[in-house]
């Protein structure tokens, strides 16, 4: 059994062999290579401009074979291009996902290209900024949304930040991005109303919502992927680790490790944003009741690297220090989960600063946090 306390230190260190990272002890040395050549651009880098200038120190004499210097070749990286704003970006991801509602029903060619580039785009923006994830992670739905098309937008990019986080390449995460961008197609052909009462639903409205995996993946099959990965890990990501799951009852070395990460990110984005009337968690609480009630279901690597995500103060969370200071969370820590950046905003009388204040926790051995406040713990001016 997995407890919140040993996640939160660390404790947990259970990774997949194929998912552990080499620590930079372990990764071999660069080849040396001659001083007068410029290096070559990697394929993956912005372009490089190589200069090698050479300079020569003339002697009284005239001889320059011992004064002559040879510059080292001199590299200018352009720089590189900032961020794709998120808003924009999952706007669009989300209405290409609607979009293949009408494919579920009416047939015809799916557009694996422009799913590729959307998921694409995606790994790249979360490259670069942390936004995107935080769009992902708490949504604002538009009134008439529809709930499967958001949802499954969600997960797409939550799991593509964890794949990053353990390790994935590019050509992991374009697989594990559409799966997650299309795991619950099947939910289309599944009437609402058994969505709104999925946490009461017993029968054959059990049996009906139990079949969406299999739905789902014979969709997928259908329009034609050339990655079989995907339909694999759309079938089993409501599997479980001790075999709880269905439709096949795998157990945990059986399951794909891609169904693993969508398992883990569609119960976490059903807690913080359910179809049902079941109240809202927020992003901390939704992984204590993860770790809480379902620790058996999930390997407890992926937990964790959720959790190093997502933090028990995510950003926005106003905490009371043990000053008696009041802050708020601007930025994890992804290695010191209870040690987040934050701003004081008032003093340990509650008088308002005229600026806040920065600090960061994992600087500050003496500091912590013991608690996040309320709405009736702001700061009193």
């Amino acid at each position: 059994m997995v407890r919140m306390s040993d996640l939160v230190r660390g404790i947990v260190r259970e990774t997949p062999p194929a998912q552990q990272r080499a620590t930079p002890a372990e990764r071999p040395a660069p080849a040396e290579r001659p001083a007068e050549r410029p290096a070559a651009p990697r394929p993956a880098e912005p372009p490089v401009v190589t200069a090698t200038p050479k300079m020569s120190l003339a002697s009284p004499s005239g001889d320059t074979s011992a004064d002559r210097v040879d510059a080292a070749p001199i590299e200018t990286r352009l720089p590189e291009p900032p961020a794709e704003s998120p808003e924009p970006l999952f706007a669009e991801l989300y209405g290409f996902i609607n979009d293949a509602r009408a494919l579920v029903r009416g047939g015809g060619a799916f557009p694996w290209g422009r799913l590729q580039g959307l998921v694409d785009r995606a790994i790249t923006a979360l490259a670069r900024s942390a936004d995107l994830f935080w769009l992902a992670n708490n949504p604002a739905a538009p009134a008439g949304a529809d709930y499967v098309a958001v949802h499954q937008a969600r997960v797409c990019v939550l799991s593509l930040r964890i794949g990053a986080g353990i390790g994935y390449d590019r050509g992991r995460l374009l697989s594990l991005g559409q799966a997650g961008a299309l795991f619950d197609v099947g939910l289309w052909q599944v009437p609402d109303t058994i969505l709104r009462r999925v946490d009461a639903l017993s029968g054959e409205e059990l049996a009906l919502w139990r079949s969406h995996p299999k739905l789902s993946a014979d969709i997928v099959r259908r329009w034609a992927t050339a990655d079989e990965r995907i339909a694999q890990t759309i079938l089993e990501h409501h599997e479980r680790e001790q075999g709880q799951g269905f439709p096949q009852g795998l157990y945990g070395p059986a399951i794909a490790p891609d169904a693993k990460i969508i398992a883990l990110l569609d119960t976490y984005a059903a807690l913080t944003l359910s179809a049902s009337s079941r109240a809202r968690l927020r992003p901390h609480e939704a992984i204590r009741e993860i770790v809480k009630t379902r620790n058996d279901q999930f390997p407890a690597a992926l937990v964790k690297a959720l959790l190093s995500e997502i933090s028990v103060f995510p950003p926005g969370t106003v905490v009371r220090l043990n000053t008696d200071e009041l802050g708020r969370v601007i930025a994890v820590n992804r290695n010191h989960p209870l040690r987040p950046k934050v701003e004081i905003l008032a003093d340990a009388k509650g008088q308002r600063l005229a600026a806040p204040k920065l600090l960061d926790l994992s600087e500050a051995p003496f500091l912590y946090i013991t608690g996040p406040v309320g709405d009736t713990g702001t700061a009193r001016t």
